[in-house]
């Protein structure tokens, strides 16, 4: 059977289990649209939040960018664990005990004002567009190669699933689906990582071949990484970063973007008692744990495997003939998502780091200029190619890569669609809406921003992960604040949240798109996207924890330069605090 037979096998059948479940769990209210009738189990949602979670940042792009970046890139992996236990510890019991269907709706209702509402509204909207994008970056990544069709092509079979599951099923749908999905995509991840780090290292445990002896050298892996790609005029993998602050605030706008993303939020409205909530978040740590732990090894692993491939003689020797070159380097040229050039006309593949301090070298073994060029999302992707694994671990992780894709997108528009039909059209442009009404609305707003999405997606502004990353920048500045303020401070207002989401998300708007285009256009950039523009050395990607800071200060000035909230406001704020018992969501 050839590959092409196999990849189609696995992705077309867990594509017809993902429409399968839909049928079965079709949401008949707006109830089950948007909080799945609130009867989740903890497990199961738990589950499902894993999935949601690790989108196709966490399973294409970022064991690619620590592959990278070595330990500079672990950023991603600590930002987005510890915004998980910051959601987990921080809102997600006290939002459960709010009992209402969406983020926006928590801060209209606490901030007494209909334009708070709209103004999260906004804020919801421009976050989960932006990780929507990654998502649909991803899965045309994935589809490209898998499916051997044009990113294109693969992103309008995506848009298509995501169409069929997520607007019939709703919540409801997606919360059953995210659980197949799951299944899948972690299956998939850590399968073709048992046999690398085998190959490599004799042990069978991702974790722990990370930090075991290389086979073919008889030194730490690691070590044998470090040595390798210095050679080539690389920076240690394991080196130190220069900027710290930039580290720390990239890290800091990750944690609280994470905390403040409202497709994962609405996640918890789905059980039926605070406790569960809890409970919830302890099963979904688990989950996520069993891939965050898999994936600096897999990262780590693919850079020596890669960098073998193309040095098979070792790096102070000659490297592969082009016309040598394996297989799996001819089909993903196809795609192209990797390049070659031959600056030299030897024939050969050199690849190296073209700095100042390596020229020498590389005029010594008669280079002019790296010739191999690939884009990051591809590593994990093709790594059982890459180690000669059997085609049915290559299929495998084609259904992992786009499960994880299209798990958080069906999310993210759920999240989308909801502040649409439920905090625009029935908050405030029609209150009567009928039920059948609502839920028409819910489904024609999904339609039109999956539509908005794959669009986008076609035209994303950087690597999955980085578009991701500006995404948690968005929600950390604009919504995570709103949501902590608007639970444990009784004095802040209606003004001083609107003043502060406005000016941390407008503040980190504007510096986003100087450096990668306004509204993410090409070309329209005001200053290069380097780190001699950037304002004290804090990357776009960072900023997220500079625009929060902003929100909170505004914030907490304007209100107390204007009136207290009204006392039953302030009740309330006392009893969200409080999480014992749980009402029904209610409908508002």
């Amino acid at each position: 059977m050839s590959q092409f037979a196999i990849n189609l096998m696995f992705v077309g059948g867990s594509f017809l289990l993902y429409i399968a479940i839909a049928i079965w769990a079709k949401a008949g209210s707006t109830k089950d649209f948007y909080v799945a009738g609130g009867g989740i189990h903890p497990v199961t949602n738990g589950m499902a939040i894993g999935a949601d979670w690790m989108s196709a940042a966490s399973f294409i792009s970022m064991a690619g960018l620590i592959a990278a970046g070595g330990y500079a890139n672990s950023t991603f992996l600590m930002g987005w664990t510890g915004g998980y236990v910051l959601l987990a510890m921080l809102l997600a019991p006290y939002l459960r005990k709010f009992g209402k269907y969406t983020v926006p709706e928590f801060i209209g209702d606490r901030f007494y004002s209909r334009n708070a509402r709209f103004v999260a509204v906004a804020c919801l909207i421009v976050a989960s567009v932006t990780y929507v994008i990654g998502q649909m970056a991803g899965a045309g990544v994935a589809f490209s190669r898998f499916l051997e069709v044009d990113s294109t092509t693969g992103l309008m079979i995506a848009a298509v699933v995501v169409f069929i599951y997520a607007v019939l099923g709703g919540m409801k749908g997606i919360t059953y689906t995210q659980v197949a999905q799951y299944c899948v995509l972690i299956v998939a991840y850590t399968i073709p990582a048992v046999f690398i780090s085998f190959q490599l290292t004799g042990n069978a445990l991702p974790p722990l071949g990370l930090f075991s002896t290389h086979i073919d050298s008889g030194v730490p892996l690691l070590e044998k990484l470090d040595e390798v790609i210095t050679a080539l005029g690389f920076r240690d993998y394991t080196a130190d970063v220069d900027n710290k602050l930039n580290m720390v605030l990239f890290t800091l706008s990750l944690m609280i973007g994470t905390a403040g993303l409202p497709h994962v939020i609405i996640r918890f409205f789905t059980v039926p008692k605070v406790a569960d909530a809890r409970w919830s978040a302890g099963w979904a740590l688990i989950f996520i744990a069993l891939l965050y732990l898999t994936a600096p090894a897999v990262a780590s692993m693919a850079r020596l495997n890669l960098m073998t491939t193309i040095y098979p003689d070792g790096v102070e020797n000659q490297a592969i003939e082009y016309e040598q070159r394996p297989q799996w380097v001819r089909e993903w040229e196809v795609t192209g998502l990797i390049q070659f050039e031959d600056k030299n006309n030897d024939g050969r593949i050199q690849h190296y780091n073209e700095t100042p301090a390596f020229a020498e070298e590389a005029a010594a073994r008669g280079w002019e200029g790296n010739e191999f060029t690939y884009n990051n999302d591809i590593l994990v992707l093709a790594n059982p190619e890459i180690a000669n694994l059997p085609g049915w671990v290559i299929g495998l992780i084609a259904a992992g890569g786009l499960a994880a894709a299209l798990s958080t997108a069906a999310g993210l528009l759920l999240a989308i669609s909801s502040a649409v039909s439920h905090d625009l059209i029935k908050g405030a442009f029609k209150p009567d809406i009928s039920d059948k009404g609502e839920l028409l609305a819910a489904r024609i707003s999904m339609a039109v921003a999956i539509v908005v999405a794959t669009y986008l997606g076609a035209n994303p502004p950087g690597f999955a992960a980085q578009v991701v990353a500006l995404a948690f920048g968005i929600a950390a500045a604009s919504l995570f604040p709103a949501l902590m303020m608007g639970i444990f401070s009784k004095r802040v207002n209606n003004k001083g949240a609107i003043a502060g989401m406005l000016a941390g998300l407008g503040s980190t708007l504007v510096y986003i798109f100087i450096f990668l285009g306004w509204f993410f256009i090409p070309g329209t950039n005001n200053l290069a996207n380097t780190p001699d523009n950037w304002l004290l050395g804090i990357s776009p990607l960072s900023f997220g924890a500079i625009g929060a800071m902003i929100n909170f200060a505004v914030a907490f000035v304007v209100s107390n330069a204007t009136e207290e909230p009204p006392v039953e406001i302030q009740e309330l704020v006392e009893s969200v605090r409080y999480p014992r018992g749980a009402g029904q969501a209610t409908d508002h």
